[in-house]
């Protein structure tokens, strides 16, 4: 059964390679989506697949790459989509 969720990453995420290491963690999980950063400094992603699977990734987004510094993540359902790839969006 594929599940999704949108999510919102906040903290010292931006210019530290969250983007990059997001796509790479969720292709190794095989969840499609995508990710961005925002103009407020916060890194915005959907994750789609197997509600284990994404529950894994949302556990790494705490840590994300070794000089990111995570102070919260918003958790929110929504409906999965056709993509069949993850990918990594310019900013929004």
């Amino acid at each position: 059964m594929k599940s999704a969720r949108h999510v919102i990453i906040c903290g010292r995420v931006q210019g530290v390679w969250f983007r990059g290491w997001t796509k790479q963690k969720a292709t190794s999980l095989g969840l499609t989506g995508w990710v961005r950063n925002l103009r407020s400094g916060d890194v915005e992603a959907i994750f789609q697949g197997k509600p284990a699977d994404i529950d894994l990734m949302l556990a790494a987004c705490w840590q994300g790459p070794p000089t990111a510094d995570v102070t919260n993540i918003e958790i929110s359902e929504c409906a999965p989509s056709n993509l069949q790839d993850f990918r990594q969006l310019a900013t929004n």
